[in-house]
């Protein structure tokens, strides 16, 4: 089993507390964006038949806001947020959305066999492929991994994922103009 230590480094975490907390940071819009995917994530636990979700880096928590009433039982975590930070649990599906851009580098294997690990059936994974507008309190950019689709998508099939056909995505979706957007399964 993956341990907390390997997923993320205590200063990193710090880090990350800092930008949540910042208004100027996470909170004036990256990581409170996660509910104009509720659509797309419901379409593909229907066609994977899941009943559960982890948010694995639920941010300020919008995603599962907009997934309140639904048929998924929804569950967060976020190693930065508290209430959020306990290692999870499986679930049928995870969304990781505008999260594995800001994975240390050292630490991206770790993460992605911990997604491996804990859903089940699916993975729904939107990756920004640009700089941030956010930068770190020690002045490097928020998007600490800035790599191509064929990257990330070479990365997801080393962790053991297969990376299935794109989801369909909503005509009201802002679909972003630089990201990796994949459905893959364990």
């Amino acid at each position: 089993m993956i341990r907390a230590a390997e997923l993320i480094s205590p200063a990193y975490r710090d880090a990350q507390i800092a930008l949540h907390a910042d208004p100027r940071g996470y909170a004036r819009g990256g990581g409170t964006r996660g509910d104009r995917w509720a659509s797309t994530v419901l379409g593909i636990a229907e066609q994977f038949d899941c009943w559960s979700l982890l948010d694995y880096g639920a941010g300020q928590g919008s995603l599962g806001r907009a997934l309140n009433g639904s048929r998924l039982t929804v569950r967060e975590y976020d190693p930065a947020i508290k209430g959020k930070a306990e290692m999870p649990s499986f679930a049928d599906m995870a969304a990781c959305i505008d999260v594995l851009e800001h994975i240390e580098p050292e630490r991206l294997s770790s993460v992605l066999a911990h997604l491996r690990q804990l859903a089940r059936k699916a993975v729904f994974l939107v990756v920004s492929t640009r700089s941030s507008e956010t930068t770190l309190p020690d002045g490097r950019d928020a998007h600490l991994i800035i790599e191509s689709d064929d990257w990330w998508r070479a990365r997801v099939e080393a962790a053991g994922f297969t990376v299935q056909p794109p989801p369909a995505i909503p005509t009201d979706v802002k679909r972003p103009s630089q990201a990796w957007i994949a459905v893959v399964t364990p």
